[in-house]
């Protein structure tokens, strides 16, 4: 194995013991006909099948493999796979065989534009209870992002080495990498690429992960649009109420001034409760600033010195 690898290859895998050795197969023919050192990591997340054994088995020193205690979700097997590539190119790719290594080519061709390269699975052979759901995540996100890709799902992606080694990612914060890199200011292509049916294995995808992924994508439009500014979000809100609040009381002092019983009004409840929610939230959103402003927030990247 080289220590210093062209690309590196990054693929999570979680109970995919009947995918591996196929999965190898084509990999390694792909990438073998590079005529470039690579390596592969395989992030075994927690898989409770034969996957770890069937891994064991491959006999190539271009292949690593790292294994987790449990099941610790994607974004993790990925972030995990981010700090250990060592290559300046970096694809990540499912273990499922839906993705087919023969695109790689393509991908490094869109990295001499851009600084990331997303997938776009043009036509997914994925039944409609996946697909329609994916449709409208897809446009909610590209709606909420600004970030112009058809497929924010799609596993297979290629990256510089420098975009990997500058993302975070938790719970499924994988699903928006695009939007991410993006917001730093890193360029987003898409490409795209041909997509296998699943014939061994089950899917992971379910209901519960389009909740999470769905709340995980208002943590990224509130990290792109206020993380440097809270009191924009909170005081805006803090205005809006505490002024309804203010108009409602100044409603309830011209009745009062008519000799207009308010005391049992609910209108006048309602006016101190939007009063106090709207001054707490702005308090809120100072102490964001405050909390913001404490730390080195070096939040610019160099590209060129």
């Amino acid at each position: 194995m080289t220590d210093n690898p062209y690309i590196s290859v990054i693929i999570p895998v979680y109970n995919e013991e009947d995918n591996i050795t196929e999965l190898y197969g084509q990999l390694s023919s792909v990438l073998y006909s590079l005529n470039q050192p690579f390596e592969v990591l395989f992030i075994d997340d927690g898989s409770r099948d034969n996957t770890y054994n069937k891994l064991k088995e491959i006999k190539d020193d271009n292949v690593r493999i790292i294994r987790f205690q449990r099941n610790f979700g994607k974004a993790a097997a990925l972030s995990c796979g981010f700090k250990y590539a060592r290559s300046n190119i970096v694809i990540t790719m499912d273990g499922d065989l839906q993705d087919d290594p023969k695109e790689i080519a393509k991908f490094l061709e869109g990295l001499k534009e851009f600084d990331m390269v997303s997938g776009w699975k043009y036509r997914r052979k994925d039944p409609f209870t996946k697909t329609i759901p994916s449709k409208i995540f897809n446009i909610l996100t590209r709606v909420l992002t600004n970030v112009n890709i058809h497929d924010f799902n799609c596993g297979f992606k290629a990256y510089r080495g420098y975009v990997v080694k500058d993302i975070k990612l938790y719970g499924e914060l994988h699903r928006y990498i695009p939007a991410i890199a993006q917001w730093k200011g890193y360029t987003v292509g898409e490409i795209k690429v041909e997509h296998h049916p699943r014939v061994h294995g089950k899917s992971k995808y379910g209901a519960n992960r389009l909740l999470k992924g769905f709340l995980d994508l208002i943590t990224v439009k509130f990290l792109i649009t206020y993380i440097q500014r809270p009191l924009h979000l909170f005081g805006s809100i803090g205005v809006l109420l505490s002024g309804s609040g203010f108009l409602v009381g100044c409603y309830l002092i011209y009745l009062w001034f008519n000799e207009v019983k308010i005391g049992d009004r609910p209108l006048l409840n309602l006016s101190v409760l939007l009063i106090i929610t709207g001054i707490q939230l702005i308090a809120m959103g100072l102490i964001g600033e405050l909390f913001v402003n404490s730390k080195d927030n070096n939040n610019w990247i160099i590209k060129k010195e």
